[in-house]
């Protein structure tokens, strides 16, 4: 691979319910701290209260005014927030920037649910006639990206991913793949949700996996996943182009890996998940005894952590027993569609701190999830190099492979 289409990461910026921005995101891994908390969602005459992952103390109007918050819904805010955060550390725009040269790609799971459930309740219980025309700007999927392009002038491929809960691992590996071969030099990518609104925890909760106390992966005596919402974006560019500006690199994004299970709707399996391991070690000319440490996808439900374990063995065989594995959901909750991003910025920030994010909540070992897990307290530890996997209801996996730059 020539050196100029390396792809590296200069810059990240994240919301979550560990706080605004990275700094309070790394407080909570070093301090071992989980942002879920019971929280109350009312549409109407219903409520629910159930633990989740949501933004603490976010007040839209210190970062938009009332006319710009008429378009946003809050998903879309968490991208422009992030992006913000990502642009500023990567120094950007600077004198090399070209907006025609630099892509966007978000994912997101459901754009904007807030606007939408608020519409159908208006419509359909208080029979309502009309709705607010902002309705189709603020529910549409692609809003994060358009306000992000706008923002920063950027003309380049513009482009929004929903697949799921892989929706930001697999917009991030398409920039990716566009900066490598030179579709764009510059992208900023990652992902936003907050659908953790009234119908959507009820939609959940119909399946059986919502946890009634907390997230708890890999753990004995877990019960389920909790909501979360935020969102994570990164600036991708190209080796020369970072080194050429003197930009500081966070860590070369060295391959991805993604893959389709072809099995069932909802119910996981392994070897779609082991397929898009071994194709990200395989791109990033990585061998299984590089990788120091995996941020699981680890969702804390019983079907889908032990299958991930078995994944990481297949994949990683002899080495699976000295790899450390943890998942950051336990602490800011799965923020679906946008919790790829946030993870990327949590794997980011363990290489930058060579700490192990801890999977917190933990009770004890279960047979089925026998390996380190990093259980309740972060662990310093040199990493080299990292997976980030995000795995989605119909078997959609994608998985990203980081080096750390000499």
């Amino acid at each position: 691979m020539s050196e100029d289409r390396r792809v590296v990461i200069t810059g990240m910026g994240v919301v979550s319910a560990l706080g605004i921005g990275k700094e309070a995101l790394l407080r909570g891994i070093t301090s071992a701290s989980s942002g879920i908390t019971p929280t109350t969602r009312r549409i109407g005459k219903f409520e629910t209260t159930v633990p989740l992952g949501v933004v603490p103390d976010y007040r839209p109007l210190e970062y938009f005014t009332d006319d710009e918050l008429l378009l946003r819904d809050p998903y879309a805010q968490y991208a422009i927030i992030a992006a913000r955060e990502a642009m500023e550390e990567a120094g950007l725009p600077d004198r090399s920037f070209v907006g025609e040269r630099t892509a966007i790609v978000f994912g997101t799971g459901a754009g904007g649910e807030y606007a939408r459930e608020e519409a159908a309740h208006r419509f359909l219980a208080e029979g309502k006639p009309r709705c607010n025309p902002t309705l189709v700007p603020r529910t549409n999927h692609q809003a994060s990206v358009g306000f992000v392009s706008m923002a920063y002038g950027i003309r380049g491929p513009a482009i929004i991913v929903s697949s799921g809960c892989a929706s930001s691992n697999h917009a991030i590996a398409q920039a990716y793949l566009m900066v490598k071969h030179g579709v764009a030099d510059r992208a900023l990518a990652g992902g936003s949700d907050a659908n953790a609104v009234y119908t959507n925890i009820k939609a959940f909760d119909a399946l059986r996996i919502l946890a009634p106390d907390t997230c708890r992966p890999f753990s004995r005596d877990r019960r389920g996943m909790v909501m979360g919402e935020g969102g994570g974006v990164v600036v991708l560019e190209t080796l020369e182009m970072a080194r050429a500006r003197g930009a500081i690199i966070l860590a070369e994004l060295a391959g991805v890996g993604m893959s389709a299970d072809a099995g069932d709707i909802v119910h996981p399996t392994a070897t779609g998940p082991a397929q898009a391991m071994r194709t990200a070690l395989s791109e990033a000319r990585l061998n299984p005894e590089d990788i120091d440490y995996i941020n699981a996808h680890g969702t804390g439900t019983d079907a889908n952590d032990r299958e991930e374990i078995r994944a990481v063995k297949l994949a990683f065989g002899a080495h699976a027993q000295k790899l450390a594995i943890s998942s950051t959901k336990s602490l800011h909750g799965h923020a679906l569609g946008g919790v790829g991003g946030i993870e990327l910025v949590a794997t980011l920030l363990a290489m930058r701190e060579n700490v192990l994010p801890p999977t917190v909540n933990y009770l004890g070992p279960d047979p089925d999830c026998d390996l380190d897990v990093v259980p309740n307290e972060a662990r310093p530890k040199p990493i080299r190099a990292t997976l980030s996997n995000a795995f989605a209801f119909g078997g959609l996996n994608a998985v990203l492979a980081l080096r750390k730059m000499p």
